[in-house]
């Protein structure tokens, strides 16, 4: 063991950086579109399911298929793999931020606007808190997925640990 990490430590350590920074980047990615759409999505229920059903079929693709579908559009790196698991990341974010949402105690509602809050002021105020468990399961269990397709990422060039 101590020789191994004395030999390949070094690279060790770098493929792990670049692992943790493909995930990390589409991770974030997911969570700065997902959380918000899934925000507007509890306002605009007519298309909720459409929008949120759209995002249970990309997640359907295998990853290694998907990580394929970009090499044409991105090229081979990191783009591909970073744009591909910010794909993946979506739908578990996006479906736990609706549900949260809508899961809201509708008293606490009635009682923020009957305080006189605004729509923003109740989203940030009461419902983002209320629903705060549900979007971070959501966020740990999004994490887990790009954290392991990460390694799949590997075989297009991204520089992450390989399988």
């Amino acid at each position: 063991m101590v020789e191994f990490l004395s030999e390949y430590g070094g690279q060790l350590f770098q493929e792990i950086l670049q692992h943790l920074y493909i995930s990390a980047i589409s991770l974030g990615l997911g969570i700065i579109v997902a959380v918000p759409l899934g925000i507007l999505l509890t306002r605009a229920k007519k298309i909720a399911g459409l929008v949120i059903s759209l995002t249970s079929v990309l997640q359907t693709i295998p990853a290694m298929a998907l990580l394929a579908m970009m090499i044409p559009l991105f090229g081979i790196g990191m783009t591909p793999a970073i744009v591909a698991l910010f794909i993946y990341s979506l739908m578990p974010i996006l479906r736990n931020t609706y549900i949260g949402l809508t899961g809201v105690d509708p008293n606490l509602l009635d009682v923020a606007k009957g305080m006189g809050m605004n729509n923003w002021q109740s989203i940030w105020n009461v419902e983002l808190p209320q629903a705060a468990g549900v979007i971070m399961s959501g966020i740990r269990l999004s994490g887990t997925y790009v954290i392991a397709w990460t390694a799949l990422a590997s075989y297009i060039g991204a520089g992450a640990l390989e399988i």
